[in-house]
């Protein structure tokens, strides 16, 4: 089958990468989206099992820090368009062993920019786009008011936020030195479905199901901005065929939410879903050391978004945190299966058998 086009979409067995890949699969079926992941314990192939067989879709297990690896594959494929997900990004795993993030986040990041760079010389430039996603940790913490626009300073205060500045940094310089077509998106934290269980929300559902103590930093009163990750998906989509090269795009939810009010929002809802007495769940709160420099708060002004092009959220949170419940909730084998670590060696044996 001849494809329009050819994409490369790393991380695709994560969180948000499944999501974008499962849109971009089902969307766009004369578009060939091939998926690079290397299955750390993040990426989860049981996140794509209903596409996983679509005749536009291929899954390539592999590192993009391994130059050869990646030049080969833009070599063999010759993509003419990459949407950048793969990153470490839990702020916890980075103070702990920052340089997992500086090889993954910015040396990864530079290998594949190396890699379309080269590879697109000898190519027509016409619809070509390095599509870096980003974070709003980028931007360093917030007052308790203001909100980050796309001319705000960076000021990263984790080796997390430190490595993804870089990586922005290095896609831009690209783009400035060598001409290299490329977008740069900003988002705020993302919520829904397929995410991880050490994040707040997945982590707070599962142990609350299980009646066991939910952590909260300090006393809860960091704030965030929540973000739909099927909304961040189609501001992905949006961006990656209609945003200007060179630009960047902040992507927020405009849902304000401090740490403490949203788990006893989650506690109501739990309560009720689990036919529980209210308040029974808010009892397993229990406030832990704070984390090493953690950001207050984070605000995203994504007005850019919206005005140029024409993006708007499509659920109140309070809508799409019942909806993210219900799928934790009717998904437990998922979740069993992640919380225990088996879904790595069985769809590690189930790839290599193919």
């Amino acid at each position: 089958m001849n494809f329009k086009r050819t994409l490369l979409i790393t991380g695709g067995a994560g969180f948000i990468g499944s999501h974008v890949v499962r849109l971009f699969v089902n969307k766009y079926p004369d578009y060939k989206i091939v998926n690079i992941d290397k299955l750390t314990y993040a990426g989860n192939l049981a996140n794509l099992t209903d596409i996983e067989r679509k005749a536009n879709y291929e899954f390539v297990k592999g590192d993009i820090c391994d130059s050869g690896f990646v030049q080969s594959l833009f070599a063999k494929l010759n993509f003419d368009g990459v949407i950048h997900l793969a990153a470490e990004s839990h702020v916890d795993r980075s103070i702990a062993n920052p340089m997992e993030f500086v090889t993954t986040n910015v040396i990864g990041t530079v290998t594949l920019l190396n890699a379309a760079k080269e590879n697109w010389k000898t190519i027509p430039s016409n619809n070509k786009i390095f599509y870096h996603v980003s974070t709003d940790e980028v931007y360093g913490a917030l007052g308790e008011t203001g909100m980050f626009t796309e001319q705000t300073k960076y000021d990263p205060h984790s080796p997390y936020s430190a490595s993804k500045a870089s990586s922005d940094h290095f896609v831009r310089a690209y783009h400035d030195t060598y001409q290299l077509p490329t977008v740069i998106s900003n988002c705020s934290n993302n919520y829904g479905s397929y995410h991880f269980p050490e994040k707040l929300i997945p982590l707070a559902i599962n142990n609350i199901k299980n009646n066991k103590p939910v952590p909260v930093y300090g006393k809860g009163e960091n704030v965030r901005d929540w973000l739909f990750v099927e909304d961040h998906a189609c501001a992905i989509d949006l961006i990656f065929h209609k945003g200007k090269t060179g630009e960047t795009y902040n992507i927020g939810g405009n849902n304000e939410w401090k740490n403490i009010d949203l788990i006893n929002l989650l506690c109501k809802i739990m309560d009720k879903k689990l036919a529980r007495p209210d308040g029974e769940s808010a009892k397993l709160i229990t406030f832990v050391k704070d984390r090493a420099g953690h950001d207050l708060r984070y605000a995203i002004d994504s007005s850019k978004l919206q005005n140029e092009l024409g993006w708007q959220p499509s659920l109140q949170f309070e809508e799409g945190l019942e909806k993210t419940v219900d799928w934790y909730l009717a998904n437990q084998t998922w979740l069993q299966n992640v919380t225990s670590g088996s879904y790595q060696k069985y769809y590690e044996e189930q790839y290599t058998k193919r």
